[in-house]
């Protein structure tokens, strides 16, 4: 029995349990729509080479009921605010000619397949890109402007726009080929306890989900809802901030945003929720 056919049965008679890999509550009622007409896929069966499990879910699925509410309703959404932020840089120009995204892209919906394939080998570069790197690529070679900082608000708000852009997007993230030595990476340091605490992500994404942990409830770990809007932060966070807020939790040293280790740990990341949909920005905790 295929994932997909065991998950479809589970849907089906959601009291059934797999064969130790699904456990009851992994499979939900929850449906998230936005705006009452953006439809987005919250639980999906797991890839293939995530051997221990059979579903995955959106973090959305693990918040309580109000904070599930603001992500319906962008007006309820504050992580919207970066989102209209960044659409007014989209069409700023920059650089001696002037130009602007506007210039090349007919505007942001235009980058609707981006958030769902991100990040992806380069080949002109001859490495695996996020979408900050490609921003940045944009930035300086096509407008000869001076670059965004990585983690920088402009960043983290033109990031959000562009998942604003793919929202209801299937997440398709490629780890085959050239990105496969970068997806191996990432899923070694995925696995690797670090700190005085001797953590690693898989030992609260994937051992302890559906958890708490002081008093937070402890998701997947899935990163289709970012930049995500933390309630905690008042603030839209990166993927690469959340990486370091993790490890700081394991009492360790941490690596930079933008560093070759996040961008492999992100790429591994975003492999785990293929078959979920973009939703950012997401409201989470």
């Amino acid at each position: 029995m295929t994932k997909r056919t065991l998950f479809a049965g589970l849907v089906a008679t959601s009291g059934m349990l797999a064969a130790g890999l699904v456990q009851a509550q992994d499979i939900i009622d929850d449906e998230l729509v936005i705006n009452g007409d953006i439809n987005i896929v919250t639980q999906a069966p797991a890839a293939d080479h995530l051997d221990y499990m059979s579903v995955v879910r959106s973090g959305w699925t693990f918040r309580s009921t109000e904070t599930q509410a603001m992500q319906m309703d962008d007006f309820d959404n504050p992580g919207m605010l970066a989102v209209e932020s960044a659409m007014s840089d989209f069409t700023t120009a920059m650089g001696p000619e002037d130009e602007s995204c506007a210039s090349c892209h007919d505007g942001p919906e235009s980058l609707s397949n981006v958030r769902a394939t991100y990040p992806q080998w380069d080949e002109e570069r001859g490495e695996v890109q996020t979408v900050e790197m490609q921003v940045n690529e944009c930035i300086t070679e096509r407008m000869d402007a001076e670059p965004w900082g990585y983690n920088s608000t402009q960043m983290t708000n033109m990031s959000g726009l562009i998942s604003w852009a793919g929202r209801g997007e299937a997440v398709n993230v490629a780890i085959d080929g050239p990105a496969a030595e970068t997806w191996e990476m990432g899923k070694e340091l995925y696995y690797t306890r670090n700190g005085q605490l001797e953590l690693s992500c898989a030992n609260c994404h994937e051992d302890n989900y559906d958890n708490y942990i002081r008093a937070d409830h402890l998701s997947m770990g899935m990163t289709n809802g970012f930049p995500a809007y933390r309630l905690k932060n008042a603030a839209l966070v990166s993927v690469h901030t959340r990486f370091r807020g993790c490890i700081r939790d394991t009492r360790a040293e941490t690596y930079d945003v933008g560093s070759p280790e996040f961008v492999a740990l992100e790429l591994y990341v975003a492999s785990r929720g293929n078959g979920l949909s973009v939703e950012g920005p997401s409201v989470r905790n």
